[in-house]
């Protein structure tokens, strides 16, 4: 088990916040009824994606009969629909449905998580349940630092939420703090780098022990509200996808065969 495995095992056992715990339990007891056949997972939903991921995309809280049924990150909910569809148009995903956590779905160069891991009632969580739950967050980014490059942000709450956890995991964040807007693109630096011109150790390439600059993108939220009415389009969210890969030096997936 590798120390962001870990991470995820003990994320899934957090029990730190009653409403969220009250809510999420009651949400796998009384079930919807498309789904009562289903044993929910009814935890905090860790992250999911290769431990060398350089890009991270980053949402908002699991959906009560998303990844709060499947155990997984945007896994059988109308969001995560469009988001790996979008993913495995870009050859960032194996396959274009999430339906279950053992559907055989794998992420190439690429890690999905949240700032808030438990479903909360009607997807809003408290500002102090995003608090509580920030240490996650940080140690997630602290583990996957020295390869990150890129994070796609997903929504206003998932951009306020962010960069909290990336200057508390050390990188630099401009003040004022970036105002989220689809399409918004920011470089962080090393906030070690400062102190050196810019130049450390730290600052390093994808692949060295170092951590280097990470660029973040913002985008609409694959939410269903954004996606039913245009505002966020399929082409909006490869375009933003497509930027923040290319950041992270994830190269393009050509198959012999020209499918994916």
């Amino acid at each position: 088990m590798n120390a962001l495995d870990e991470l995820d095992a003990r994320i899934a056992g957090c029990a730190a916040c009653p409403r969220l715990v009250a809510w999420r339990e009651e949400v796998g007891r009384v079930k919807r009824a498309a789904f009562m056949d289903w044993t929910y997972w009814a935890r905090p939903v860790p992250g999911f994606g290769p431990p060398d991921a350089s890009l991270l995309v980053i949402g908002l809280a699991p959906a009560a009969h998303g990844g709060n049924r499947t155990g997984r990150m945007f896994t059988g909910d109308r969001s995560g629909d469009v988001l790996y569809k979008a993913m495995y148009e870009l050859g960032l995903a194996s396959s274009p449905l999430a339906v279950s956590i053992d559907d055989g779905l794998t992420l190439r160069g690429v890690r999905v998580t949240s700032p808030v891991h438990c479903a909360p009632p009607e997807n809003k969580p408290t500002p102090g349940e995003r608090d509580m739950c920030r240490p996650w967050l940080v140690r997630e980014l602290e583990l996957l630092g020295p390869r990150l490059r890129s994070a796609v942000i997903l929504g206003a709450f998932g951009w306020q939420a962010a960069l909290p956890a990336f200057a508390a995991a050390g990188w630099r964040v401009p003040k004022p703090r970036p105002r989220f807007a689809h399409g918004t693109r920011v470089t962080l630096e090393r906030a070690d780098a400062q102190a050196t011109g810019g130049h450390s150790e730290a600052a390093g390439t994808p692949g060295e022990s170092g951590q280097g600059p990470v660029t973040l993108y913002g985008c609409f939220h694959v939410s269903q509200r954004n996606t039913f009415t245009g505002r966020l389009t399929p082409d909006m969210l490869k375009d933003v996808l497509r930027a923040a890969a290319g950041e992270a030096a994830i190269p393009p997936y050509a198959p012999a065969d020209g499918r994916h």
